[in-house]
């Protein structure tokens, strides 16, 4: 998939495109529908199947008090975005001069003038422009001047729930550390990627080494707790069944910081350190509290050992 980080870096014959406009956060279930939406929209008019996003929440800049964390940072969306197919993605700067064009300079500007859009789809309340003056039936009053339709896409359900597919309701699943109900709505296991450091060690000392990432990751971490999950690791290829822990390790209370460390399952001499991995997670086994006393942890310990075998459907 190309990236382009303006405008100015689509080449002059770029295109036709069918563009499909959002902030894709999360790039959900919902996201999902759309770009397939898309790409059927390009093959059927022989067109490059583009999306278009910005590198930051518009409310950011235009709202900065009520927006909210991202899913995922924007290399981890296009990551997942070139996952699924696409010819190219647009990452436009959302700053004060962005949130300032109008509407109809946007159309005019970049998805007429640099992308040769042949087609546009866009969610119901999308909104664009200065002021937000910019809707879906504005886009079809201009769609015959400029040579574009105009497809509205309809919210995405999942089967039983009368809640629209949303990244608000992905992070509010994660801040409750439901990551099986999260990976229904994103349509795939929530994660966060990072390097493995060196921690304080103490798993090692008690028998159940983890893979301690850094505080820096792409994505929105999940409530504190024990799960079940995946550490992926990218320097090898290999997909290693892990017990995953988030917190803070209140039992000594001596971390600062939240952290996430994997416990791959039956290993124990496996050297990560400073590997590019990626942890998955599957299941929630149990939240996060204070043992009374190294020996009752160690016992939890295993415990997590044999149920997060269990939840992956290992033997234990």
């Amino acid at each position: 998939m190309i990236v382009f980080r303006s405008p100015h870096e689509v080449p002059d014959d770029f295109g036709p495109s069918a563009v499909a406009i959002g902030k894709f956060d999360g790039v959900h279930a919902g996201h999902r529908a759309v770009i397939e939406r898309l790409e059927a929209a390009a093959a059927a008019t022989g067109s490059r199947s583009v999306a278009v996003t910005f590198d930051r929440n518009p409310l950011a800049v235009i709202r900065p008090d009520r927006c909210p964390e991202n899913v995922v940072t924007v290399e981890r969306k296009l990551d997942l975005l070139g996952e699924l197919g696409l010819d190219a993605t647009l990452v436009l700067t959302f700053d004060e001069e962005l949130a300032a064009r109008s509407a109809e300079a946007f159309v005019v500007d970049i998805l007429v003038g640099a992308l040769r859009v042949s087609t546009v789809l866009v969610g119901q309340d999308f909104r664009f422009g200065a002021r937000g003056a910019g809707t879906p039936e504005l886009l079809r009053e201009l769609g015959p001047r400029h040579g574009f339709t105009v497809e509205v896409v309809d919210d995405v359900y999942l089967p039983g729930s009368t809640r629209r597919v949303s990244s608000s309701w992905i992070r509010e699943l994660l801040m409750e550390g439901d990551v099986a109900a999260a990976t229904t709505v994103l349509g795939r296991y929530p994660d966060v990627r990072g390097v493995v450091v060196h921690g304080l060690k103490r798993g090692r000392e008690l028998g159940f080494p983890t893979a301690n990432l850094s505080t820096i990751v792409d994505a929105f971490v999940p409530a504190d707790g024990v799960y079940a999950g995946w550490l992926v690791d990218h320097d090898t290829g290999i997909r290693h069944p892990s017990a995953i822990s988030v917190g803070t390790n209140p039992t000594f209370d001596d971390v600062l910081v939240r952290q996430v460390e994997a416990h791959v399952l039956g290993e124990t001499g496996l050297d990560l350190y400073g590997h590019d991995v990626t942890v998955e997670f599957v299941e929630r086994l149990r939240g996060m509290v204070a043992f009374e006393g190294i020996d009752k942890l160690m016992v939890q310990m295993g415990a997590d050992v044999t149920d997060a075998a269990r939840a992956l459907g290992l033997p234990s």
